[in-house]
């Protein structure tokens, strides 16, 4: 696990520090260039599909490292807590 864990943080992807909630939306702004608050009504849209867009929202919630590199869901099965 460690491995998979060490690669989401070698993507360079985190959660951005102007979050309104989980900071998904702001991450893939500042990845794409696109203006945050398209994504953030991306998103909002996606929801609309069953189960699809809140599921991946929170798939992406919680495999997504913050500033520090911490990962929620690594954390929670009890992982990497320095740094």
């Amino acid at each position: 696990m460690r491995k998979l864990f060490d690669a989401i943080r070698n993507t360079g992807f985190r959660r951005g520090p102007d979050r309104v909630l989980g900071g998904i939306a702001g991450s893939l702004a500042r990845s794409t260039g696109l203006n945050v608050w398209l994504i953030r009504l991306l998103v909002l849209a996606s929801f609309l599909l069953p189960v699809l867009g809140l599921g991946a929202y929170l798939v992406a919630w919680v495999i997504t490292p913050w500033q520090d590199g911490s990962i929620p869901v690594e954390q929670a099965l009890g992982g990497r807590l320095e740094q």
